[in-house]
């Protein structure tokens, strides 16, 4: 799962060289959200015309707004989601037609609580060293040819990433190759590889499940709003593939581009690591806790069959590791709330814009019939991929859906869940920058990268994803 935030990215850089990133000072940022503010409060007005109601007045401006902050990051992604919400609340409580408790709902809408199942999992599966099982227990079985060592961390890394905090997963895996990366030298072919294959491998498993990524997310419940369900199984017939065929294509790239040499490595360094359970989490409650996590994951996975709502199942983990002891309050003040107040906030703003029929309002200068549908689909996802790189990925999402939607809904032959889940996935190819993702500017951050080295897997993720992801994506839904 992702921590979407580039100013988070950047204070993991801070830390390992104030030099690298830029220091925002706290007047700086006072100087852009002030300026985030007036021209959004501008454009506001050169965009509006005399027929817009107050309220589609009030949601133009915060969607302006919104952007100006997530671009500048003047203050903190998930404040601004806060901001949104209270904004609505507030400005949309003096009209009368307005039912302002929607803009509220969105803090236990289904998408909410499926994350939050997921982060119990995620936090259960850190203190129970669990991750850590998995990841000596896969690479045992590599062998001691480096290519096949790259191949395997990289799919282990994009498989804990369809589960747990991509930040999270690539701090373990980082750490867990420092042995490997000391004894070859920060010059050494197969460093490089690693260190740039993990953040990427991280980003990429993100696009398996719904609550792999924000976007995922955001694109589920936007979908939600019009009263299109997308189940979780159905999600990873579609993440998947993309992200397997993306890995192992980006391996052989790393291969290729770095000239990984067959020469064995010794690895019973990891078997030696001492794994970090928590010293008041016994052997049974280890395994009460793969008993949730498998039980969780079969309800998730058949719930279009079952019939039980993926977010009634994310119930499991919430009151199966909290009632057996293996998570506690201290635990419940480590998980990624911010997370959740950016997606809620997401929502809420997709959900103004859609009702006040802005959507519709810009659609209107286009002309569906001169457009090919799946041009117009690639082009999204080549859009996503840009913005992503500018702002953070769910901001660029939360954008772009909503506009989707009412686009796709104007063309009844094509599935209006097409363009939607291009945007999402696209999203998640944003990887051109150190600070594009936290996953980055921890590989970044080992002092054995430089910037440059992250161009390669950007330029290529950037271009290939989003034809891939495209073209997967309209082959699933054209039949």
């Amino acid at each position: 799962m992702y921590q979407d935030s580039r100013r988070y990215s950047k204070k993991i850089l801070s830390k390992f060289n104030r030099k690298i990133s830029e220091r925002l000072n706290w007047k700086s940022r006072s100087l852009q959200f002030i300026l985030s503010f007036l021209l959004a409060l501008a454009l506001t007005y050169l965009i509006k015309e005399e027929s817009f109601t107050e309220g589609q007045t009030s949601v133009l401006f915060i969607l302006l707004f919104a952007i100006g902050l997530w671009v500048t990051e003047a203050i903190p992604p998930f404040a601004v989601g806060i901001l949104i919400i209270g904004y609505l609340v507030f400005t949309m409580s003096n009209l009368e037609t307005e039912n302002v408790t929607q803009y509220l709902q969105t803090w236990s809408d289904s998408v909410i609580w499926l994350f939050l199942g997921g982060f119990f999992i995620a936090e259960a599966m850190k203190k129970t060293a669990l991750d850590q099982s998995l990841l000596k227990m896969i690479v045992a079985k590599l062998g001691e040819q480096p290519k096949f060592i790259l191949l395997g961390l990289m799919l282990i890394t994009a498989f804990l990433s369809m589960l747990m905090s991509n930040t999270a997963t690539t701090a373990m895996m980082i750490a867990s190759i420092a042995p490997i990366t000391f004894s070859l030298g920060k010059k050494a072919p197969l460093t490089k590889a690693l260190l740039i294959g993990i953040p990427t491998a991280a980003a990429i498993g993100g696009m398996g499940t719904i609550i792999g990524s924000a976007p995922n997310a955001i694109a589920v419940g936007a979908l939600e709003g019009v009263g299109i369900k997308i189940s979780f199984l159905e999600w990873m017939l579609i993440g998947i593939p993309v992200a397997v065929v993306l890995i192992f294509t980006f391996w052989i790239a790393l291969l290729k581009k770095y000239q990984i040499r067959n020469k064995p490595l010794d690895l019973s360094f990891l078997q030696k690591t001492k794994q970090e359970i928590d010293e008041n989490i016994s052997s049974t409650q280890i395994r009460v806790s793969v008993i949730i996590i498998m039980t969780s994951l079969l309800f998730w996975l058949t719930s279009q069959w079952t019939g039980i709502p993926v977010s009634a199942v994310s119930g499991i983990p919430i009151v199966g590791f909290t009632m057996f002891g293996i998570l506690d309050a201290d635990d419940m003040r480590k998980l990624p709330w911010d997370t959740l107040m950016l997606v809620a906030g997401g929502l809420a703003l997709g959900l103004a814009v859609q009702q006040q029929g802005l959507t519709d309002y810009f659609i209107s200068f286009i002309n569906v019939q001169d457009i090919n549908f799946y041009l117009l689909a690639i082009l999204f996802a080549f859009l996503s991929v840009i913005f992503s790189n500018i702002m953070s990925n769910t901001a660029t999402t939360t954008i772009m859906v909503p506009l989707a939607i009412s686009f796709t809904l104007l063309i009844p032959d094509e599935s209006p869940k097409i363009i939607p889940l291009i945007i999402a996935l696209s999203a998640s190819c944003a990887l051109l920058l150190p600070v594009s993702t936290p996953p980055n500017a921890i590989a970044f951050s080992t002092g054995n990268l430089e910037q440059s080295d992250f161009r390669f897997g950007g330029v290529l993720i950037g271009i290939l994803g989003p034809v891939l992801v495209s073209l997967w994506v309209i082959l699933i839904y054209f039949f």
